[in-house]
């Protein structure tokens, strides 16, 4: 599934194709442990997730040395994926819990 990221991203480095190509395997791992993702969406994980998460930098580019705020990250998305797409930028990912 890969595949489709990678022909809308024809320009990801070797590093890049391997770390998207890795985070199936471990949003699996750490689903079967906690509630990461909504299983049942597991099987359009790339599209749902991963491309979803990276619509953005077909309009927007960031620049080395950008620091970028995700507020209410949840599982990561989307910046997990764009921290791999930008790994010159630096990412936060932030997250609330209520009790």
């Amino acid at each position: 599934m890969t595949e489709s990221i990678f022909n809308y991203f024809p320009l990801l480095t070797k590093v890049q194709r391997e770390q998207l190509s890795q985070l199936k395997d471990i949003y699996d791992r750490w689903n079967a442990m906690i509630n990461v993702i909504s299983r049942k969406d597991m099987d359009n994980f790339y599209i749902h997730h991963v491309l979803h998460s990276l619509s953005i930098a077909k309009v927007i580019s960031f620049s080395a040395d950008t620091k970028i705020l995700d507020v209410g990250t949840g599982g990561g998305f989307p910046g997990i994926p764009l921290a791999i797409l930008f790994p010159d930028s630096e990412f936060t990912l932030l997250d609330f819990f209520f009790d």
